[in-house]
């Protein structure tokens, strides 16, 4: 994907806007942790994206959510029309928002669950005229051109979320809340915290009882759960940074890199080491 191949509006280094219409083939062979809130919206293309190791092919058009230190890369893409928003913390998140598109909702920091949504017809028309208004409020120089660039952002975010929320089947609400805050709770502490029942003692539950909640939404256990958020993070520390095993394991809270490497190696089926540059490879 050439740079002259795209259109780009930015607002003070914290919002942005890429415009891509050309009809073209592109390979991104290198993956990339993404340091913003950003949302690739596929208008007209297919493709296979792999965000946190995982694979997604699309075939007409896909929106994609990704959160800061998920990573992402491209193997295949042939993209007609196509729009990516990218916005730091400071112009979104720290803002009061409705509890399902805030920064911790639906659609962001949700490592859990699938980073896309499918937009009907109807969908499309009103985004799309979503994005022309982006477009010419970028332009704008008048007062208030923070204001109005969040108001249709966040437009947008609910848009998306109203679509999520059409295409899975609703849970019952006690059961989502629980999900979510422990979710939440993992995402804060996975690197101290490796136990249910240390979460379960900070909400007031006991373990089998949370066990339960999940066996009600169909999820992998809590103790999965966690499994996986460690993996997760152990895989962008081996690929983007320059931490040794045994750094990793220590900052992952294991206190023996032995055990660490035992760990990783039964949930992927290889050591750290060979994770590492089969990847690179």
């Amino acid at each position: 994907m050439a740079v002259q191949d795209i259109t780009h509006y930015t607002y003070q280094n914290t919002f942005s806007l890429s415009v891509v219409q050309f009809e073209k083939a592109c390979v991104v062979n290198k993956p990339e942790q993404v340091d913003s809130y950003t949302i690739y919206w596929i208008k007209e293309g297919k493709g296979t994206y792999h965000i946190d190791f995982e694979e997604y092919s699309f075939d007409g058009t896909i929106i994609f959510f990704l959160s800061p230190g998920q990573v992402f890369s491209v193997s295949s893409e042939k993209i007609k029309e196509a729009y990516k928003l990218s916005f730091k913390r400071d112009f979104y998140c720290i803002q009061t928002h409705d509890q399902e598109i805030s920064c911790n909702g639906v659609l962001f920091n949700n490592v859990y669950d699938m980073p896309f949504v499918i937009p009907k017809a109807k969908d499309i028309q009103r985004m799309s005229l979503l994005v022309e208004d982006l477009i010419e409020e970028f332009n704008n120089t008048d007062s208030g051109q923070y204001d109005m660039l969040q108001s249709y952002l966040k437009q947008f975010i609910i848009h998306s979320v109203r679509i999520k929320k059409d295409d899975f089947v609703v849970k019952e609400e006690a059961e989502t809340k629980l999900y979510k805050d422990f979710s939440v709770l993992v995402e804060q502490n996975f690197k101290e915290l490796h136990s249910v029942s240390a979460y379960a003692k900070r909400l007031g539950m006991s373990p089998k009882s949370i066990t339960k909640h999940f066996q009600k939404l169909g999820t992998n256990t809590p103790s999965d759960f966690i499994k996986n958020r460690i993996i997760l993070e152990a895989k962008r520390q081996l690929l983007y940074t320059e931490q040794s095993v045994k750094e990793i394991a220590f900052e992952l809270g294991f206190n023996d890199p032995a055990y660490f490497s035992r760990f990783f190696t039964k949930a992927t089926q290889q050591s750290p080491l060979t994770f590492k540059a089969d990847y690179k490879k």
